[in-house]
């Protein structure tokens, strides 16, 4: 008679052992998330620096080929004030320098926040959400806009 009723029980999982298994992946993921998210904002530091290089590199090259004139300058004329269209004309268009404009890669955006000859360079990263990047070609000076530090303490806007 024993062996019937062995037969015809069921086995599986109590809750209790259940409720064992979830409490562990919970510590498992508890552990292992911050590593990735770590890594992730690593990497989107890495991408910043490497786009300024990119960046910082073309412009000197275009200057270079150019009389010392930066791009952004209508007709390479840098008694005219900067623009986009300029610089994306001479960098991007009808250009090799650059395949395309680089992402500020904490934001996405690929749009130039020109600066004039006669503004001062802004002293911290812009509000809005509109540029990714800071640029004012009479200095040649490129930043990333984006506030706060990375994992190392230095600001962004200080790449």
């Amino acid at each position: 008679m024993k062996g019937n009723q062995d037969a015809g029980m069921k086995r599986g999982f109590s809750l209790v052992e259940v409720l064992i298994v979830v409490a562990i992946l919970g510590i498992l993921a508890a552990i292992a998330i911050p590593q990735f998210q770590s890594h992730s904002q690593q990497a989107k530091e890495a991408a910043a620096k490497d786009n300024l290089r990119i960046l910082r590199q073309q412009i000197e090259f275009y200057a270079a080929r150019h009389g010392g004139v930066p791009p952004g300058y209508p007709n390479n004329d840098p008694s005219m004030s900067p623009s986009n269209k300029p610089f994306w004309d001479q960098m991007i268009k009808n250009s090799n320098y650059l395949s395309k404009m680089p992402a500020n890669p904490f934001s996405g955006k690929t749009v130039i926040k020109m600066v004039y000859n006669d503004e001062d360079f802004p002293a911290e990263p812009l509000v809005t959400s509109l540029y990714g990047w800071i640029y004012q070609p009479s200095t040649k000076t490129v930043k990333l806009n984006w506030p706060g530090t990375d994992s190392d303490g230095v600001a962004y806007f200080d790449y």
